[in-house]
């Protein structure tokens, strides 16, 4: 079997946190110390964020969708195969070395979605954007961390703390979709969306294929 090759180190900005960018082959892997954040084999349940936003939106025109975390742009890619032509996309990315990692090593695996006129590419705290927008979006897509539950950061529990989930029902237009991404339930999560007035519904969706994991998505609608 190949060996790893580790390609970067990026500093997560804030906390000192630190990603390495891994290469195996055709493969690639963003680790957060001995821990595997994601992989280049693993898909599905970053493009049904995508797919099943798109779903819920779908007949808007010019719609606004932001998407938080660039990630490995399994989530980017699904958007623009799926979205009708008049679709705007934001991508938010906290670390720029992750957007540097999609225009070099990895710009064949992300086949310049990042240059595609539908996309602007945003580079800050996802938070910070959602906090200064009022009915901007029609969809918010978050991918950031490990879920509600954060890994990396402390600060992205603000994202899903009350104070977070209103900001983003103010940020979206009446009837959008708040989709967030997790890797496992959370009952509390659950509540607060349904708390701060969304519409939530819990869909489970495989990592890969028929066996990968199970992970989690919320589908929290504006009401």
């Amino acid at each position: 079997m190949l060996p790893w090759i580790e390609l970067d180190r990026a500093t997560i900005p804030g906390e000192g946190g630190e990603l390495r960018l891994k290469q195996r082959g055709q493969e690639f892997s963003i680790m957060l110390g001995s821990t595997e954040l994601m992989n280049s084999r693993l898909s599905g349940s970053e493009e049904a964020l995508a797919t099943l936003s798109l779903e819920r939106i779908a007949g808007r025109k010019d719609a606004h969708m932001l998407i938080g975390g660039l990630g490995m742009g399994f989530t980017l890619r699904a958007a623009l195969a799926a979205a009708p032509e008049d679709i705007k996309i934001t991508v938010a990315e906290l670390v720029p070395a992750v957007v540097a990692w999609a225009r070099g090593p990895m710009v064949d695996f992300h086949k310049g979605t990042l240059d595609d006129p539908h996309v602007d590419t945003h580079v800050g705290d996802v938070g910070a954007l959602i906090r200064s927008k009022k009915a901007a979006y029609d969809a918010i897509l978050l991918d950031v961390d490990n879920g509600p539950d954060g890994l990396t950061r402390a600060s992205n529990d603000s994202l899903y703390n009350y104070i977070g989930l209103r900001a983003a029902k103010t940020a979206l237009r009446a009837g959008g979709v708040l989709a967030v991404w997790s890797s496992a339930p959370d009952a509390a999560f659950t509540r607060r969306l349904k708390e701060v007035g969304f519409a939530a519904e819990e869909v489970h969706v495989r990592a890969h294929g028929k066996r990968g994991a199970k992970h989690v998505i919320w589908m929290a609608v504006n009401r």
